[in-house]
């Protein structure tokens, strides 16, 4: 099932609560949150306080994408405020197998990400309890990088290795994503997208979500 979740690092940070509901309104499936720290990656953006702030503003699944250095210690903060699914990098400090089992205790459903350098293979040992792998396709810490055309290989490996699995593991792509590059994506095997200016930018969100759901499915049914 194609998923489309906009990214409010492209929002306006004055009105995220506004931001949020207006997501919903305009037919998203979930609400991208990006994490950083300072230290994982080289800027920073806010934390759990702020999440919680806006959880009562909108019914919308919170994609938590946690770009810090040591995800397993906050696992429980960000499920108090309100995440629904937390991503966490599998080059982080935290030990991965330690911290997917942290995520799932709290109740939410756990998905890793890699930035572009590591190679899908990283992951495979966790798939079986995830819900989702995060393939970046731009390095982290900034919005508004051009897409990576490179980083889909490993989509196409990831892809394969859940089916021949027979596991229901979304791929989720992040970074560059728009009109042109959602169908790549899509044919890569990716099902969830994350998109910021696209959306955020568009003069109508809503026309934008429904015409970047419209393009991956398409691609992805050809799969």
């Amino acid at each position: 099932m194609i998923k489309i979740s906009p990214s409010v690092l492209a929002s306006d940070f004055s009105a995220l609560g506004t931001e949020a509901a207006k997501m919903e309104n305009c037919g998203a499936d979930y609400l991208h949150l990006d994490v950083m720290d300072g230290r994982f990656v080289p800027n920073i953006s806010f934390g759990a306080p702020v999440i919680k702030s806006i959880r009562n503003k909108t019914n919308l699944i919170f994609d938590v994408h946690l770009m810090i250095d040591e995800p397993l210690k906050y696992i429980e903060d960000f499920k108090k405020a309100g995440a629904d699914i937390i991503t966490f990098h599998v080059e982080s400090s935290s030990p991965a197998e330690e911290t997917v089992e942290k995520i799932l205790s709290c109740g939410c459903k756990a998905g890793v990400s890699i930035k572009p350098g590591t190679p899908a293979e990283e992951v495979f040992p966790l798939l079986d309890k995830l819900s989702m792998v995060l393939v970046m396709t731009v390095e982290p810490g900034f919005g508004g990088q051009s897409f990576m055309p490179e980083t889909m290989k490993k989509a196409e490996t990831l892809r394969s290795e859940i089916k021949r699995r027979g596991l229901k593991v979304d791929i989720q792509v992040d970074g560059g994503i728009n009109e042109k590059t959602v169908e790549i994506a899509a044919k890569a095997g990716a099902n969830v997208f994350v998109a910021g200016s696209a959306v955020f930018g568009a003069a109508d969100p809503a026309k934008e979500i429904e015409k970047l759901r419209t393009l991956a499915e398409t691609a992805y049914s050809a799969l």
